[in-house]
């Protein structure tokens, strides 16, 4: 058992322990996500390949007995497979699941688009994919974030190449779109028409509406995070989570993450100080309106691909991927809701993360769940958990 330490002056907390989860996926499986449906139960998805370069979207869902027999959502032999753009399946508020995957259009220009399929029998069968996105141009339309929007539908957001030239010459766009339950796609709104390239997005529903977090993209190249909110029947003008200044000629491909509870909201991002990688992380309770300032929350040699999850006590828990020992190491810290931080505890065990993968983290209840593509000869998707006490 592994815990975590008291921070100066306070009581104790009470040992968290990691108890690893025996994996429903098969080896060479890769691009795991989480997600939580309305009852509270873990949903994990990832992607597995099979002959002649197919691939499977494949889901399971956690109970008192562990994982489920894996479900296939979908097959193909057309997709964009990374370990950074990483399909999922999200819930609407009545139990509906949404699911998406990445469709290569042009491969040498990296352009694909996102379908969308539906089901309203807890996974049994799925509709026939519909395209998330109205322009049908060979660009990039992908690293979708799914939330729950006040109406009942699911909102989505993503990162939308059609106003780049076959050159990729131009601006990148985040979209956001509404899902309803027939599967109809309604709503497309640009909510920021200047972005960074291929950093992940992320999404959340709080005690006011949906939030999305994204990187962006200044006209001099600053690459720091910026936040939009929902309210009042529409998307506010986008603002910085932080300056940090972080200008760079490229796309980092290390996008943030955000999370709420009520009003709480807690974003982790990776970003460049003083020519020194950090993981950062700021919190909020009003919703997203406003965060404090920024804590340092990595070992001083992160590679990032964060990932967060908020307590209803204003604390959140930060996961990210830190270099050691000649390997990427999963790593988890507790911030309490005044800034303290807690020691890191390494959740991925020997072998260590696939260097380009993205674990994510997911909260239900007193459970914090783990999910990553372990690194040797046969990559495979691991999850674990955490008890929250």
């Amino acid at each position: 058992m592994i815990a975590f330490v008291a921070a100066c002056n306070k009581p104790a907390p009470v040992p968290l322990a990691v108890t690893e989860l025996p994996t429903p996926a098969a080896r060479d499986s890769l691009a795991p996500n989480l997600s939580v449906s309305p009852d509270g139960h873990v949903l994990l998805s990832w992607l597995e390949p099979g002959a002649d370069g197919e691939f499977a979207l494949r889901f399971s869902l956690h109970g008192n007995e562990g994982w489920s027999a894996p479900q296939t959502i979908t097959t193909g032999k057309d997709w964009f497979v990374s370990g950074a753009d990483y399909p999922s399946v999200a819930f609407m508020a009545d139990g509906t699941m949404v699911a998406n995957s990445l469709i290569a259009t042009n491969l040498i220009a990296e352009a694909y688009n996102t379908n969308i399929f539906m089901s309203h029998d807890n996974g049994a069968t799925w509709s026939a994919p519909v395209s998330l996105h109205r322009d049908t141009k060979e660009r990039q339309h992908g690293f979708v974030s799914f939330v729950p929007a006040p109406d009942g539908h699911l909102g989505a957001i993503w990162l939308d190449g059609r106003n780049l030239s076959e050159e990729a010459v131009g601006d990148m766009a985040l979209l956001f779109a509404s899902i309803g339950k027939d599967g109809s796609i309604t709503d497309e709104t640009t909510l920021d028409p200047r972005v960074c390239e291929c950093c992940q997005t992320s999404a959340a529903a709080t005690a006011d509406g949906m939030i999305a977090v994204y990187r962006d993209r200044s006209p001099d190249e600053v690459r720091d995070i910026w936040v939009t909110r929902f309210a009042d029947g529409k998307w506010s003008t986008p603002a910085p989570v932080a300056e940090d200044g972080w200008k760079i000629e490229g796309c980092p491909v290390n996008g943030p993450a955000v999370a709420s509870n009520g009003k709480n909201v807690a974003v982790a991002w990776l970003t460049l100080v003083d020519e020194k990688p950090q993981v950062r992380l700021a919190l909020s309770t009003d919703a997203g309106q406003s965060f404090g300032k920024p804590i340092k929350i990595d070992d001083g040699n992160p590679k990032g691909h964060v990932d967060v999850a908020s307590l209803e006590s204003g604390e959140a828990i930060v996961s990210w991927v830190e270099r050691a020992d000649q390997k990427s190491e999963l790593r988890i810290r507790r911030v309490e809701s005044n800034g303290s931080v807690g020691p890191a505890l390494a959740v991925s065990g020997a072998a260590g993360v696939q260097p380009d993968a993205f674990p994510r983290i997911k909260r239900s209840g007193d459970d914090l769940f783990l999910t990553w593509t372990a690194s040797g000869e046969q990559p495979r998707v691991q999850t674990a958990s955490v008890k929250l006490q």
